[in-house]
């Protein structure tokens, strides 16, 4: 073979090298596999990931929203050492901390080793009772653990339902509180005793439409029949 035409079969081999790498590639793109990026996450230390990071508001909101929503994170903490989530913020609003039960908690623990996720049901949750958020945007978030370590992170802001109804983050949401249904008042039927009130038993043999007998009055003996 002519060194031209090797030459040639090599330019050949390498162009069809070029178009497979590139079609590898654009199958891998998150646009071909309409793979959604991920959320927001950040690191503190060494030890600490935050994962996952999301603001989630009520299911009906929708751009400039403010009212209560949740954050959901997942921690891991590689540490041989736990670590203790303080506090977490959306902005300026603090979050209050309860476990899964609905019970207050001071803080969150992240085993040594372990991982803990935050938001969803069965859970420890983190709310804030009023955030001014824009839904499908971001929001500034601040996590403070125990030992004075802060980290900051834009998280995206979903309702509810997720992102085109999709459901993604149903049920991760504020609760609203259900509110108080009064209590049904029934009144006494017609002819029905009144509660308290007593029926004195009839006296065999008493006339029926008489005045009360005074007290110590003796009631006349009936005649016995012959």
């Amino acid at each position: 073979m002519s060194r031209s035409l090797r030459r040639g079969s090599i330019a050949a081999i390498a162009a069809i090298a070029i178009a497979s790498l590139s079609s590898c590639a654009a199958g891998n793109t998150p646009d071909t596999l309409q793979i959604k990026p991920d959320n927001a996450a950040a690191t503190l230390g060494t030890n600490l990931r935050l994962n996952n990071i999301v603001v989630v508001t009520g299911e009906s909101a929708t751009g400039d929203y403010t009212g209560p929503a949740n954050v959901v994170v997942n921690i891991s903490n590689t540490a041989t050492t736990p670590a203790e989530l303080q506090s977490i913020a959306i902005g300026s609003s603090p979050a209050t901390f309860t476990d899964a039960a609905g019970g207050p908690l001071s803080g969150i623990v992240i085993p040594a080793g372990g991982a803990v996720a935050i938001g969803g049901p069965g859970n420890p949750s983190a709310s804030v009772s009023s955030a001014s958020v824009h839904v499908g945007g971001f929001a500034p978030t601040t996590f403070t653990f125990k030992d004075g370590q802060k980290v900051d992170a834009q998280a995206g802001v979903s309702p509810d339902a997720g992102e085109a109804g999709r459901g993604l983050y149903k049920g991760f949401g504020p609760t609203p509180s259900a509110s108080a249904t009064p209590g049904k008042t029934s009144s006494p039927s017609a002819g029905a005793p009144t509660p308290g009130a007593t029926t004195a038993p009839a006296t065999p043999g008493a006339p029926t439409t008489g005045a009360a007998v005074p007290a110590g009055a003796t009631t006349p003996a009936v005649p016995a029949a012959h």
